[in-house]
């Protein structure tokens, strides 16, 4: 049996929608979609700590939905496209059927409007 400080560690990838559950990291989606930013940069925008938006970075970053990139002595991270992508391609499906419904309530409305005049 190995010692726990030789076993390798594990790199976790996070759901994608537990991931955007949070409304924080919803927002720092948001901010990170105008451009790439910097922790600290990031955390100005909220009430809370520094560390605790670090938190919220990571697993926006191990759910894959931002990337960091450095640059001098900077980290910025910034929004991945294909990762929302895929969100948008899941939600598709729920478009679909809603305007399905709409369209069907729409014909409805037509006709009770037509018995009307």
């Amino acid at each position: 049996m190995q010692p726990i400080s030789c076993i390798k560690k594990v790199n976790m990838e996070r759901d994608v929608f537990q991931a955007i559950a949070d409304p924080t990291r919803r927002a720092i989606l948001v901010l990170l979609a105008e451009d790439a930013m910097t922790p600290n940069a990031l955390a100005e925008h909220f009430a809370s700590t520094r560390q605790a938006v670090s938190k919220h970075i990571k697993i926006l970053k191990e759910s894959h939905l931002v990337a960091q990139q450095k640059a001098g002595r900077e980290i910025y991270y910034h929004l991945d496209p294909l990762k929302m992508k895929e969100i948008d391609n899941w939600l598709e499906q729920f478009r679909k059927l809603w305007q399905d419904r709409f369209n069907q309530l729409d014909d409805v409305l037509s006709k009770l409007n037509r018995k009307d005049k």
